[in-house]
């Protein structure tokens, strides 16, 4: 794999058979911290956002600090520009491959038109863009990144990460189908090549294209959690 598969921690699978490590006690608190992380993300999606919507600076907080105590480098989590190119030209096909039927089926149907790319028509692909850039350093620099350190088999890894992607964004099911697709792609490439910018610049224009193309009946404006069944009520 290359430079890409440093971990990027200290804490290790490598420490393990090391022995500087105890494998069972790691193992365990790692994926207790992984669960207990993921179930108060989806309790604050449900939730928090409602009765508590400041909880989500204590959760990232809860995260940086995992990230300070695991040694976590910028590197290992994918937020510098190594393995930028790499990564981009593995990401590339994949979402090429999932972006021209969504293409055809919007210059098809009328949905999509060509214009003269504006700064106002850029707005909401920075916007967005930077929240998929969040999303993504979340998912891959943080989830990926503890589940490779306890899970030898990345493909193992990947198929998770597609889960847990895939149930942030309960109950709306066009979203579900959508991001356990572009999950399981994404850590595929994380996995190989350390660099999160490429995999949530195909996340924004994938976004964007489908919240373009599907129905607002269908995909309810995007939204996720109790939101989806507001959509329309005034």
């Amino acid at each position: 794999m290359g430079s890409g598969k440093i971990m990027g921690h200290a804490t290790s699978l490598e420490e393990i058979r090391a022995g500087t490590k105890s494998p069972s006690l790691f193992v365990v608190f790692t994926a207790l911290e992984v669960v207990v992380v993921f179930a108060a993300i989806i309790g604050y999606i449900w939730r928090g956002q409602y009765s508590y919507p400041h909880m989500w600076m204590a959760l990232w907080a809860a995260i940086l600090a995992s990230q300070i105590l695991h040694h976590d480098t910028l590197r290992g989590m994918g937020l510098l520009g190594t393995e930028l190119q790499s990564s981009a030209w593995s990401v590339l096909p994949a979402t090429i491959l999932l972006c021209l039927p969504m293409l055809f089926y919007g210059f098809r149907h009328h949905r999509l038109v060509l214009l003269f790319p504006t700064w106002q028509s850029l707005v909401p692909l920075l916007g967005y863009g930077g929240w998929c850039a969040f999303q993504q350093y979340l998912t891959q620099s943080y989830f990926h990144n503890r589940l490779m350190s306890i899970i030898p088999n990345r493909h193992v890894t990947s198929v998770l990460i597609a889960i847990l992607f895939s149930s942030t964004h309960i109950p709306n099911v066009i979203l579900m189908i959508a991001t356990a697709i572009a999950g399981f792609v994404f850590a595929e490439v994380f996995s190989r090549h350390r660099n999160i910018w490429p995999l949530a610049l195909a996340q924004a224009v994938g976004g964007l294209l489908l919240a373009a193309v599907a129905p607002d009946a269908l995909i309810h404006h995007m939204r996720v959690g109790p939101g989806y069944f507001f959509y329309g009520i005034r």
